[in-house]
């Protein structure tokens, strides 16, 4: 008899808690488990999704009273009700507990400075984009790349054979045959192209022997400080794949128009601040460093190449060119304060970095000279930035066709095929080359 009713109460158990699932949502339900301390059981759905639970208790505020010292029961060793809490001095262990780590307020500090100083990280994302971007490193802007660049690629002594051709079938394994997805994520493609692309292109080493004088190195952290008005300011960070060179890129501007740049004003945006959306901290040190020894045998920064990867960029393009600008900036700045000193001045021979970025269809590219090291003041020389924006590689890539209203909209495939851009990437590899 006993079994009997034992096994009928388990079943009546189960038959509540099947209801229950089924009725509650299962967010509710989850979350509901969640908050129900234990000891206590629900086998009603009304219970399950009303029950309530008191509220955590405040801690009990203890007043301090000038002249009065509260009495204890630090002596007794043990708690005693109407005598106060008694606090013990923190202990010292004598070694470092790396799991009871304390860290010391920051006017304690051995790096703290009253100055704050703001910095420029690789997922900076200024408002203002370039125009801030050119204000913090004191640059005049030229749209387009220059000329002297673009003929490189028109050559057909410095172009690769079945150049289109190659191209495009680099294009199709990173989006295409390196994928069995649907879609492939952009952490995939991105990377793929860029590669595929640089190995193309340093297949000209056969014909041009300066090309074997370079290496790429991968995440190396730059370090850069300048002033600029009454404000601190540093790129530091990781910051993409570099490319390096035993030999310094050939000056793009003449003379004449360095000079030119002392008589045009720089764009301001007020009444929004240049150090908006930059990192602010008093704990820094004042650092310059290029990533490298003083005896490595690349020192040059030749060309710096990003990828904004994810299905949902953390950048727009306006912020990834304005970070473009920022580390070839800081590339160069390194590199001229590692040759000439910390002394500002207006360099004898301009520094030349140039820098790619792109989200595996989309090109921005940037050339940046650096001619003055003299920053604080908006007056004098200034520096050149060349930005070429927004330049497609393709249209589509497809792994199946779109269609729509049963049409075809967009084919199986790549589409929209643009040889200008890789003509753009090919003359940025070249420049110093030939």
């Amino acid at each position: 008899m006993l079994v009997i009713m034992f096994k009928a109460t388990v079943q009546r158990v189960s038959t509540s808690a099947l209801k229950i699932t089924q009725n509650c949502k299962s967010k509710d339900f989850h979350s509901v488990l969640i908050m129900i301390p234990h000891g206590r059981r629900c086998l009603s759905t009304g219970s399950c999704l009303y029950g309530k639970i008191l509220p955590r208790k405040k801690p009990r505020v203890v007043h301090e009273i000038a002249g009065l010292e509260p009495i204890t029961y630090a002596d007794r060793m043990h708690f005693v009700p109407g005598l106060a809490k008694p606090k013990f001095p923190p202990w010292e262990r004598g070694w470092k507990e790396p799991n009871h780590y304390q860290s010391p307020k920051l006017e304690d500090m051995p790096l703290y400075k009253d100055k704050p100083c703001y910095i420029f990280n690789q997922r900076t994302n200024v408002l203002e984009g370039v125009r801030q971007a050119l204000w913090l490193s004191k640059s005049v802007l030229i749209k387009g790349l220059p000329d002297q660049i673009l003929t490189l690629a028109e050559d057909p002594a410095n172009q690769i054979e079945n150049q289109d051709e190659r191209v495009q079938n680099a294009i199709k394994n990173s989006r295409l045959w390196d994928t069995t997805e649907h879609r492939p994520p952009r952490e995939r493609f991105c990377p793929s192209l860029l590669n595929g692309l640089l190995q193309l292109c340093g297949g000209l080493q056969v014909t041009h022997s300066e090309l074997s004088k370079r290496i790429l190195a991968e995440k190396y952290s730059l370090a850069a400080t300048w002033r600029r008005g009454e404000d601190v300011f540093q790129v530091r960070g990781q910051n993409g794949l570099l490319l390096n060179s035993m030999t310094p890129l050939p000056v793009v501007a003449g003379q004449e128009q360095i000079q030119s740049t002392a008589d045009q004003a720089l764009e301001t945006f007020y009444p929004i601040a240049p150090t908006i959306d930059l990192q602010n901290t008093h704990v820094y040190q004042e650092k310059n460093d290029t990533g490298f020894r003083e005896d490595y045998p690349y020192p040059h920064a030749h060309t710096l190449f990003l990828m904004e990867m994810g299905n949902t960029p953390k950048l727009l393009p306006e912020q990834l060119r304005a970070k473009m600008v920022m580390f070839a900036f800081g590339n160069a700045l390194a590199r001229a304060q590692a040759l000439y000193g910390k002394e500002p001045s207006v360099l004898e021979k301009p520094i030349v970095v140039q820098s790619v970025a792109t989200n595996g269809r989309l090109f921005q590219f940037v050339v940046f000279q650096l001619n003055t090291t003299d920053l604080q003041s908006d007056s004098g020389v200034k520096n050149l930035a060349w930005v070429d924006e927004d330049q497609p590689l393709y249209e589509f890539a497809k792994v199946k066709p779109l269609i729509k209203k049963k049409v075809v909209q967009v084919p199986s495939g790549l589409s929209g095929y643009q040889p200008d851009t890789f003509k753009k990437f090919l003359a940025l590899y070249l420049h110093g080359a030939v």
